[in-house]
């Protein structure tokens, strides 16, 4: 029988163990200390251990019972290339440039946790996967792992995900079927006209005002040819054009790209199609050349219903409070590659109040080491309910 002192000593272990994560930040396939560390706990702990997958991606094994579910659950372990701004933090960066600003820290260290206690008292009956994944901030980590061959690997019949969420208590879960975050694509335009002095404009072909004009008229995108009930992003987020040195030159060329995010295929698709379609009409209007490409990245998240009904039976065992409204995220996350292939859901975390504002990817946010054990413990009941002889 486990001891009060043991579960105290242990979830100490894990707070000092997120702290020092935190201190150390990697970027995405650069994780090898982070992936060094959770091998060596998963492996003290009698779980079997695959490692490089995706590069610095590792899947912990265990299985008991005779049950034939087989479930995986994914942490996130990489951080972002940000100067944290908290100087009088103990565990603050030790690594300039770099900060956990977006709390995959303390997913690692629940997944830990909750991989640990699975091991200690495998009170569940079939086999369950713990993904370790690498570079889930825009680099790709659960595509890298999928190419990897995980499915292939170690097949699931369905997916779990963790998100934390500063708002929401620490002792609070929210759990949703159906959309959690968008698409999340890169989209280029590139207005080629004809250079020539600034104060003889008859002379050349001006893609500073065609793109201009496109930058206006980007917006009803969303506004005019996107169903008003289907929520849709497109922003410009970059212009490259000319020279400050020489303001009396009409440049070639202007370079736009931005971002764009949808919630369905449906409206992800025309999207893509209207930039291209806006892009190209307005060259036609001004009588230039016009290059555009869209960058498929990470597709939206959307919660299977079935998934969403066991983790919210999970959430209702093992935390305080448990929300089933909470709105979606127009942010991505690239747990879609998994949730793509296997039946999953992905649920949001209490992080407590947000810290002089300091959300998500904020140079003054931290991971709230209070929601921890809210977080052991959901996972832990998650796959105590999910896994039992049929």
């Amino acid at each position: 029988m486990a001891r009060a002192e043991d579960h105290i000593d242990e979830l100490d272990f894990l707070v000092r163990l997120r702290r020092d994560l935190h201190a150390h930040p990697e970027l995405g396939f650069e994780e090898e200390r982070t992936s060094r560390i959770v091998r060596e706990c998963l492996e003290e702990a009698g779980i079997a251990v695959t490692a490089g997958l995706g590069g610095t991606g590792l899947v912990g094994s265990l299985q008991a019972g005779n049950g034939h579910r087989r479930i995986a659950l994914r942490a996130d372990m990489d951080a972002l290339a940000m100067r944290e701004a908290a100087a009088d933090r103990p565990h603050r960066s030790t690594v300039d440039g770099r900060m956990h600003a977006c709390g995959h820290d303390g997913h690692t260290v629940m997944l830990l946790g909750a991989a640990r206690a699975l091991a200690r008292s495998r009170a569940f009956s079939g086999t369950v996967h713990f993904i370790f994944q690498p570079a889930e901030e825009g680099r790709g980590g659960a595509e890298a792992m999928v190419a990897d061959g995980f499915f292939e690997r170690f097949p699931v019949d369905a997916v779990y995900g963790l998100h934390n969420m500063p708002g929401l208590a620490v002792d609070e879960i929210a759990v949703v079927e159906g959309p959690q975050l968008a698409s999340s694509d890169r989209w280029h335009v590139t207005f080629r006209g004809e250079g020539t002095h600034g104060a003889k404009p008859h002379l050349g072909r001006d893609a500073v005002t065609a793109a201009g004009q496109f930058l206006t008229a980007l917006h009803t995108i969303v506004a005019r040819r996107v169903d008003p009930l289907q929520p849709a992003v497109v922003s410009a987020c970059a212009v490259q054009a000319g020279d400050f040195a020489a303001l009396n030159v009409i440049p070639d060329e202007v370079a736009i790209g931005g971002t764009a995010r949808a919630f369905s295929a449906e409206v992800r698709a025309l999207v893509e199609a209207e930039i291209g379609a806006l892009a190209q009409g307005t060259a036609a209007m001004y009588g230039i050349a016009c290059d555009y490409r869209y960058l498929r990245q990470v597709p939206p998240v959307i919660n299977d219903a079935d998934a969403t009904r066991r983790a919210l039976s999970a959430a209702r065992a093992s935390a305080a409070s448990v929300r089933t409204r909470f709105p979606p995220s127009t942010a991505g996350d690239d747990f879609a590659v998994f949730s793509g292939r296997v039946p999953g859901c992905y649920v949001w975390l209490g992080n407590g109040p947000a810290e002089d504002g300091a959300l998500h990817h904020n140079s003054r946010y931290d991971f709230n080491d209070a929601a921890i054990a809210t977080g052991v413990r959901f996972w832990t009941t998650l796959v105590e309910q999910d896994l039992v002889d049929a």
